[in-house]
């Protein structure tokens, strides 16, 4: 079964905690993430690019000049794409980008996604993550005293606002409950901290 090191706030190693077999030991599917870290993001677009075609531009749809005798190539319109403040050939316009993965795929590729942060010892459980007051200052202390570089996923079995905020000023430093867990989350993270006690909540969830 894997194991982890149980930090204190202060940084020191308190003992160690048994991870879930279930949710921190399997093989990771590799293709799982990917489908839905993709899923993901198409569904963070909005969509909401548009741009004129040569029906919709506003102006004259006499011909430029005539038809024979000046040389040049036919011209019909000035709005066509190729003149100055004509349309756009193949215009982009507003669509949706959401499209819907299967619950199956997505409790594998979550549990791929911890279980590759397992393997890779990147899951750094704290005894207890508790902010008496709202200080980012000491946010970073306690990250930088559990060897926490780069991006951190902060993990807390329910939400604290002093936790929240204290993080929030932090470049690269995210915090979430332990039952909105997302892959891109995880992914995107360098390490995993996590409050023992969203443990078991984590393994009831996602189990």
């Amino acid at each position: 079964m894997p194991m982890s090191k149980l930090y204190n706030m202060q940084g020191s190693v308190v003992g160690e905690v048994t991870l879930s077999d279930e949710i921190f030991g399997i093989k990771p599917n590799i293709t799982a993430i990917h489908a839905v870290v993709k899923n993901h993001l198409a569904n963070r677009r909005q969509g909401t690019q548009s741009a004129l075609t040569r029906a919709e531009v506003a102006g004259t749809t006499a011909k430029p000049y005539r038809q024979k005798g000046t040389g040049r190539a036919r011209q019909g319109s000035k709005k066509v794409p190729h003149y100055t403040h004509g349309g756009v050939a193949f215009a982009p316009k507003p669509r949706d980008y959401r499209y819907s993965l299967n619950k199956k795929l997505k409790r594998v590729a979550l549990k791929s996604a911890l279980s590759l942060k397992a393997g890779e010892d990147k899951i750094i459980v704290v005894d207890e993550i508790k902010m008496d007051t709202i200080k980012t200052k000491e946010f970073r202390a306690f990250l930088e005293a559990c060897g926490v570089t780069g991006k951190a996923l902060v993990v807390t079995p329910e939400k604290s606002e002093n936790v929240v905020r204290s993080a929030n000023n932090l470049p690269g430093v995210k915090t979430t409950f332990a039952t909105l867990l997302n892959v891109y989350d995880i992914m995107d993270a360098r390490t995993f901290v996590v409050d023992k006690a969203a443990l078991p909540l984590i393994e009831e969830v996602y189990a």
